[in-house]
């Protein structure tokens, strides 16, 4: 009385034990490996330096000038001729800061 046992079925499970033992490993690793990357592209970011001052300064320039002239001929009244000139120059700096409610 022997019994015959299928060779065939058990390789067939041991390498569906064997995959399924590296899939689990992978998943739970896969915590880990996040955390790397992130850590990895955080460093690369600070070694870039600062890309945002929260503190700027600007230089606004604006010139302005405004010519006009006004001729009026007409048969029975005069000539009558007007004329201006306005002329107007602004330079400032600002002082620009990020407020703590801007996200």
């Amino acid at each position: 009385m022997f019994i015959r046992l299928n060779k065939k079925g058990q390789g067939t499970l041991e390498y569906g034990v064997i995959i399924a033992v590296v899939v689990a490993g992978l998943i739970f690793m896969q915590t880990y490996v996040k955390q790397g990357v992130q850590g990895k592209l955080k460093q690369s970011a600070d070694e870039i330096g600062e890309q945002y001052s929260e503190h700027s300064t600007g230089t606004i320039t604006t010139i302005s000038n405004v010519n006009t002239e006004e001729n009026t001929t007409g048969g029975d009244r005069p000539v009558t001729t007007s004329s201006s000139t306005q002329h107007q120059t602004r330079s400032s700096t600002e002082n620009i800061t990020v407020s703590d409610q801007e996200e």
